[in-house]
C-alpha cells in the first residue's frame, strides 16, 4: 500500500523547484555629481520633527564709496591791516598792500604790518603776480621772521608797577615808587647800585603809592625821552666828525619800526626806543644815519662808509633785529 503522505511531499518538492526565482529590486545608477548638486534640494521631514530653517550666508554692506578728500585751506601769514589784495606764496596766502607809484621797477617791503608792494602805474596785476612768485620765497621768510619778533616783543610786555624791570642800555632797569621820596624828589632818578654787584640799576619814580600803572608808564617815558636826547647828541658829535660830515638837527620819534632816518639838508630823526639796547647797537644806528648825510641810498659805498666807524655794523645789526624791544602802548 502506497503512503499518500510521501507521494504529496514529493509533488510540492517538485512545484518549488519549477517556480522561478523572485527578482530583485533594480537599483538605480548613482547620479552624476554635477547633476546632484545642480538638483539639491532642502529635504522635507516628518511632521514629527520641526524643519530647521535653511542656511543663509550674511550679506556683507556694500563697501563705501571712496571720495577725494577735500584739499586743505592754505596756512595765512600776516595779513596787512589795509591789504587790498592777496596772493597764494609757497602754500600760504599772503594778504597784501599795493600801492601804485611812479617808479621803474616794483618794490617789496616787509614790516610789522605785513608786506607792502609798490608798483609802477604801467605794470599789470598778471606781471605784479609774477613778481610776487619770483621773490615768494623771501617775502614768506620775513613776513614769518616779523612774526615771530612781534610775537617776542608781546611777550616782553611791561609790566607798569612798583618793581618791574625793563632793559635800558641792555641792562635790566628795575622801577621803584618811591612814595616816601628817598630818592627822587620829583620825576625820576636813576642809580646804579654798585655796592651789589650784578643786582640791575634802578628807577626812582616820586609817585604816590596809589599811582596807577598810566602815571608810572607816563613818568618813565618822559625819562627816557630825555636820556635818548642826551645819549644821541653825544653819540652824533662823536661819530660826525669822524665821517666828516655835519648835521643840522636831532629830532627824537616812537615810530614801530623805524628806528632812525636822515635827510639830505642833515636833520636827523632817531628813536627813543633805542634806549632799551646796548651802547654799541645804538652807535651802529646813530652811524648809519650820519652815513647817509654821504651817501643817501644802501649801496656797497654806503656800507663801506658804516664800515669806517662801526667796523662790526652787520653783527649789530642782525642784534636790532634779532631782539625786539618791548612793546609800551600795549603793556599791560
Amino acid at each position: 500500500m502506497v503512503d499518500v503522505r510521501r507521494l504529496v511531499q514529493m509533488a510540492l518538492d517538485l512545484w518549488e523547484r519549477s517556480e522561478p526565482a523572485a527578482a530583485a529590486a533594480p537599483v538605480p545608477p548613482p547620479p552624476p555629481a554635477a547633476a546632484a548638486i545642480a538638483d539639491a534640494r532642502p529635504v522635507s521631514l516628518p511632521d514629527s520633527a520641526p524643519a530647521a530653517p535653511p542656511l543663509r550666508l550674511p550679506v556683507p554692506p556694500p563697501a563705501p564709496v571712496a571720495r577725494p578728500a577735500a584739499p586743505a585751506a592754505p596756512a595765512s601769514l600776516q595779513a596787512h591791516p589795509a591789504a587790498n589784495r592777496s596772493i597764494l606764496l609757497q602754500g600760504q596766502r599772503v594778504a597784501y598792500l599795493l600801492q601804485r607809484a611812479k617808479r621803474r621797477s616794483i618794490g617789496f617791503v616787509v614790516s610789522e604790518d605785513g608786506l607792502v608792494v609798490r608798483a609802477p602805474r604801467w605794470v599789470t596785476q598778471p606781471g605784479i603776480d609774477e613778481a610776487l612768485q619770483d621773490k615768494a620765497g623771501w617775502i614768506v621768510r620775513k613776513i614769518a621772521e616779523m612774526q615771530q619778533r612781534r610775537a617776542s616783543s608781546l611777550s616782553a610786555s611791561i609790566q607798569w608797577e612798583d618793581g618791574a624791570s625793563l632793559p635800558f642800555l641792555g641792562q635790566p632797569l628795575q622801577l621803584v615808587v618811591d612814595s616816601e621820596q628817598r630818592v627822587a624828589r620829583s620825576g625820576a632818578v636813576w642809580r646804579v647800585e654798585e655796592d651789589v654787584p650784578g643786582s640791575p640799576s634802578r628807577l626812582y619814580l616820586a609817585l604816590p603809592p596809589s599811582a596807577g600803572r598810566t602815571q608810572i608808564r607816563d613818568l618813565v617815558q618822559a625819562w627816557f625821552i630825555q636820556s635818548a636826547r642826551q645819549h644821541f647828541l653825544a653819540r652824533l658829535a662823536h661819530f660826525a666828525p669822524l665821517l666828516g660830515v655835519h648835521y643840522t638837527s636831532l629830532r627824537l620819534s616812537s615810530a614801530e619800526t623805524r628806528w632812525g632816518s636822515a635827510k639830505s639838508d642833515g636833520s636827523i630823526r632817531l628813536n627813543w626806543r633805542l634806549m632799551h639796547y646796548a651802547p654799541a647797537v645804538i652807535d651802529y644806528v646813530v652811524a648809519h644815519e650820519l652815513a647817509h648825510l654821504r651817501v643817501m641810498d644802501h649801496s656797497p659805498r654806503f656800507w663801506d662808509t658804516v664800515a669806517e666807524v662801526v667796523p662790526d655794523h652787520r653783527a649789530l645789526r642782525q642784534q636790532l633785529k634779532d631782539m625786539p624791544a618791548p612793546p609800551w602802548d600795549r603793556a599791560a
